[in-house]
């Protein structure tokens, strides 16, 4: 089952990342958690080209839910694209969404996923409401 972004998505970041051959597993193929990894590679080059540097002692994003559906295997050798959105700003959380596909195949999506991420003050490990330069790049 492919994930349904929501019609007010936005794409804030496209990158590409070489399959590695450490990437593969025992099946040769790129193991699940690799997947996890690739979204979590955009999800931080994004954060960090609009100006994003959490600082320990003040706020940030922390996410608390992931996923991923795989529909095609990634194999080595090879580059995925990988397309970032965002959606549903609310006051301390918003959603991101990945496409993964082979740069050498396109617009054929091998897996996509998402997180729903929450803004917190880190030294009291609390949600506080989003910046209003994040919620600029949200909306």
């Amino acid at each position: 089952m492919k994930i349904e972004i929501p019609a007010k998505k936005k794409l804030v970041h496209q990158m590409t990342i070489p399959i590695r051959w450490g990437d593969m597993d025992g099946m040769n193929h790129v193991n699940n958690t690799i997947y996890f990894r690739y979204l979590e590679i955009a999800r931080i080059d994004w954060t960090r080209s609009i100006g994003c540097q959490p600082d320990p002692q003040g706020e940030g994003p922390v996410i608390v839910n992931a996923f991923c559906n795989f529909y095609k295997q990634l194999e080595y050798p090879g580059d995925v694209l990988l397309k970032m959105y965002v959606s549903d700003p609310r006051r301390s959380s918003f959603e991101s969404w990945g496409t993964m596909e082979r740069t050498d195949n396109p617009g054929v999506i091998c897996a996509d996923g998402g997180a729903t991420t929450v803004w917190v003050n880190y030294p009291a490990q609390k949600s506080v409401p989003l910046p209003d330069w994040l919620r600029a790049q949200l909306e």
